[in-house]
């Protein structure tokens, strides 16, 4: 696969939140990209939208970094949070004009994908906001724990390329930073989810998550926004943004629903991701979280194996 692009260094962010205060990390390496450069690949892959890290019109800058590119702007309506209770975070598109857009394209079933996600990787959120006449985006946001979050707002305007900008959000008060060892094997609402790969900085790393549930594999996973399972990696330090979707789609006759869902993924630089997967299954969305360094940074540790599927019986667990 082709490089789109290198990014030059990213000195350390701080944010300040009443109560306390921290520094954001620095993160060092080439940045490359997928958009725009995947021809074939993408239809091997069945994926059109995957590895936008750094989008083809500015290739010097990866994705979810800026708020503000090609001509795009992210603007909220507030830039602050309220712990404990439903925050109606409202945010704008501008276009190149300086006026509000309100064309978009389809991207897997939405015209907006808005990630959110505290800036030590906490409380990670994948919403789909609704759009008023006049390009205003409206989305219920629950944040329980203070600290400075981050919104991606994933869009292809009509027209336009697509692209991811970010902006940062402030809850008020005492702020308890999480910290994370390396994981590959993900516990969720009664389900193990296990990562198996390399992510290899600069190539196509062919990963697979495997999804189990009460010991046995699950086989009739759910279609959710298009696909089988949704993908998001965001680097440890700066929070650069990809979004992956997954080898084939639903209904096209190899596709299987499961229990395995393949991904090819670019990251942009040897060091640690931060991996959101969202699948769905018996009518519900469940996220598995995963702290998987790249190669040339420190290995994960060893992981322990799935549970192997159990006998057949007519046993089967309910949500967690």
């Amino acid at each position: 696969m082709n490089t789109a692009g290198k990014l030059s260094a990213y000195g350390a962010a701080l944010a300040l939140v009443a109560g306390g205060g921290w520094a954001i990390g620095t993160a060092v390496g080439p940045v490359t990209s997928e958009a725009g450069t995947r021809g074939a690949e993408d239809a091997a892959h069945g994926d059109t939208h995957s590895g936008t890290v750094a989008e083809a019109t500015q290739p010097d800058q990866p994705a979810g970094l800026a708020s503000s590119r090609g001509g795009y702007t992210l603007t909220p309506t507030s830039t602050t949070l309220t712990t404990g209770t439903t925050n109606q975070f409202s945010f704008r598109i501008t276009g190149p004009d300086g006026q509000p857009v309100t064309g978009f394209d389809i991207e897997h079933d939405k015209r907006m994908h808005l990630i959110v996600v505290r800036r030590d990787t906490a409380g990670f959120q994948h919403v789909h906001p609704d759009m008023a006449a006049d390009g205003t985006w409206t989305v219920p946001l629950n944040v329980a724990d203070a600290g400075s979050y981050r919104a991606f707002a994933d869009f292809k305007a009509t027209g336009g390329e697509a692209m991811t900008l970010g902006v940062d959000l402030a809850a008020a008060g005492d702020f308890q930073p999480v910290g994370y060892q390396p994981s590959q094997v993900a516990e969720v609402d009664g389900y193990q989810v296990r990562f198996d790969g390399q992510l290899v900085p600069g190539q196509t790393s062919k990963v697979t998550l495997t999804v189990a549930k009460d010991g046995r594999e699950v086989t009739d996973l759910q279609p959710y926004l298009g696909a089988y399972g949704h993908l998001v990696a965001l680097r440890e330090g700066d929070l650069a943004y990809l979004h992956v979707h997954p080898d084939g789609s639903p209904g096209d006759g190899t596709t299987r629903p499961g229990p395995s869902i393949t991904f090819y993924a670019e990251v942009p630089s040897a060091g640690t991701y931060r991996l959101f997967l969202d699948f769905q299954h018996e009518g519900k969305v469940h996220t598995a979280e995963f702290t998987v360094p790249s190669q040339g940074a420190p290995p994960a540790q060893a992981q322990p194996p799935m549970s192997p599927p159990a006998p057949a019986d007519d046993g089967h667990g309910g949500h967690g």
